[in-house]
């Protein structure tokens, strides 16, 4: 698996940047920059600020993507980075396809502009990396890059153990229901469904983790 990612992460990374090269010319002088929440354009600006967005995502994507497979030099919690590593790089190659799927697919929509902006694709791309993300979450040992990494989380490997385990199914949870609503809600719907399970599998685990804490600390009845 690590030596796939080390061939393929190169190409994926530069993809969305192939691309607009590629359909530079065929572009129109106005592109649609921002969309409603019913999938509407409100939005146009020029051909320059989009290379301007898709650069900024393109360097976020490499960024984050260098980060992650490089926690065992920079994390300061260094007990757990050679346990962590294998998981991280394998998260940062899906994080890197899911940014470079969107920017590309962000193209494509300005190539063939419609009426409405088709939220499906990007509702099931966001399910599929909340799945993902959940598959990993609830192995994630303690680091101060990835993960719930609250103050009492990072201080306590039970509470951030116990944290992530819950964390972890509600993502993978919370990531499959968002898939299925891409599938079978209305545009609108599918956004508010979103937006509403990723604030609840985010809070959750947040409200839980502190109530543990303050469970865990002494003087405390159990």
């Amino acid at each position: 698996m690590n030596t796939a990612i080390k061939y393929l992460i190169w190409p994926i990374l530069v993809a969305p940047a192939a691309y607009l090269a590629f359909a530079w010319n065929k572009l129109p002088e106005k592109v649609p920059m921002h969309y409603n929440i019913s999938g509407e354009v409100d939005r146009y600006g020029s051909k320059n600020e989009m290379l301007a967005v898709m650069g900024i995502l393109i360097v976020i994507n490499i960024g984050v993507y260098f980060l992650l497979v490089n926690i065992n030099k920079i994390d300061p919690k260094k007990k757990h980075t050679a346990e962590n590593l294998p998981r991280m790089r394998k998260l940062a190659f899906a994080i890197s396809i899911f940014m470079s799927a969107l920017a590309c697919f962000l193209i494509y929509s300005s190539l063939h502009p419609a009426d409405k902006f088709n939220m499906q694709f990007i509702v099931i791309a966001v399910g599929l990396l909340f799945v993902i993300i959940g598959n990993y979450m609830y192995n994630i040992k303690p680091n101060y890059f990835a993960g719930l990494r609250l103050p009492w989380t990072l201080e306590n490997e039970d509470n951030w153990k116990q944290t992530h385990l819950l964390g972890g199914k509600l993502w993978f949870a919370g990531g499959l229901l968002i898939v299925l609503a891409g599938f079978v809600l209305p545009a609108t719907a599918q956004l508010i469904f979103l937006l509403s399970v990723a604030a609840l599998i985010t809070i959750i685990p947040i409200v839980y983790s502190y109530r543990l804490y303050k469970k865990q600390l002494p003087g405390t009845p159990k």
